[in-house]
């Protein structure tokens, strides 16, 4: 009996050992990886808020998705994004559609002088029309988000405090804000945020105008000492993803990232208009930067001058088939709601 008994454990031994061997345990998934291309450099705001998706991301799909994010241009540069998303270059890509007027003019109307207070008010604006609308120049790609900067000022080597003093200046914008420095009478300068720190040590323009946080993230604060409050206008920005890639995601992970457009868009306008105050103490303790408030006469001089523009962009929308009053009409009441307590 005890050698049936050592046998029968014999058997059963190596029965277990060869079902290891035939059914080994089911192997673990390997995690989706995907790669995040980014213009400007990595410590400032575009390249903050993708930072804070990725990590919300591989939180939240639990490590089933792994973000390689490229900030710098390291991966595809500004004006090389959307169509090196749409060629997949790169899964997901940060792109400044004030770059671009032309190519991105439904959205590019947030640029337009309307009165958006904050990044905050005018991230969540911008993410609403474009959900109403879903433009066209998105077709080809999934967008996962939008922001803005801060409303943009003024930064320069001089004092610009009049329309005299801005007339003939060299200032670096793009979209939206270039127009309203041509309307006041400045040299408009268009180029990339990330070339501007070389140009303004070449003299190649004498300031920007811009939203403030530059002054600190790109120490715009050492060179231009004099900042003009004009808070006009902001910069819209999007986050797309290739097609492709979007629709080979699991459903659950689509889900995550579809539940995080809006958030990202506030936490991003949060984060700017913070980050903007923070700068802008900054620069007047650590570089004695003088920030001039205009008076309310000289303003209204200034912003009398901005009229036009929205009559323009009206009347080259309607052009092209655009429903131009409505989209102005809602940024207005998209503004509106989002800055109401």
């Amino acid at each position: 009996m005890g050698k049936k008994i050592v046998l029968l454990v014999a058997v059963m031994f190596a029965a277990s050992v060869m079902g290891i061997v035939c059914h080994p345990t089911a192997a673990v998934a390997a995690p989706i990886e995907l790669n995040y291309a980014n213009f400007p450099p990595a410590p400032t705001f575009p390249c903050v808020q993708m930072e804070r998706w990725k990590e919300e991301v591989e939180k939240r799909t639990q490590g089933a998705v792994v973000i390689k994010t490229f900030p710098g241009g390291t991966l595809l540069k500004a004006k090389a994004m959307m169509d090196g998303v749409v060629a997949g270059q790169a899964d997901i890509g940060c792109l400044c559609m004030a770059y671009q007027p032309g190519r991105f003019m439904l959205t590019n109307a947030t640029s337009l002088p309307l009165g958006i207070p904050s990044s905050q008010v005018g991230s969540l604006a911008l993410w609403d029309l474009y959900k109403k609308y879903k433009p066209e120049a998105f077709a080809k790609v999934k967008v996962l988000t939008m922001f803005t900067t801060a409303p943009a000022n003024i930064m320069s080597k001089v004092p610009a405090q009049t329309l005299e003093q801005i007339k003939g200046l060299d200032l670096r914008a793009s979209g939206g804000a270039a127009q309203i420095l041509k309307a006041w009478g400045a040299n408009q300068v268009g180029m990339p945020m990330s070339a501007t720190p070389e140009a303004l040590q070449k003299g190649v323009v004498q300031g920007l105008f811009s939203s403030l946080e530059v002054m600190k993230d790109l120490k715009f604060a050492e060179i231009c000492k004099h900042v003009t409050m004009t808070d006009t206008v902001i910069y819209p920005f999007a986050v797309v993803m290739n097609m492709e890639s979007w629709k080979k995601l699991p459903p659950k992970v689509q889900k995550v990232m579809e539940e995080l457009g809006e958030e990202q868009a506030k936490w991003t306008g949060i984060y700017m208009d913070n980050h903007a105050k923070d700068a802008v103490a900054w620069s007047k303790e650590k570089h004695k930067v003088d920030f001039y408030q205009l008076a309310d006469e000289e303003l209204a001089k200034w912003n009398l001058l901005l009229a036009p523009i929205t009559e323009k962009w009206m009347a080259d929308a309607k052009k092209k088939g655009l429903p131009a009053k409505a989209i102005v009409d809602d940024i207005k009441a998209f503004t509106k709601k989002h800055a109401t307590p």
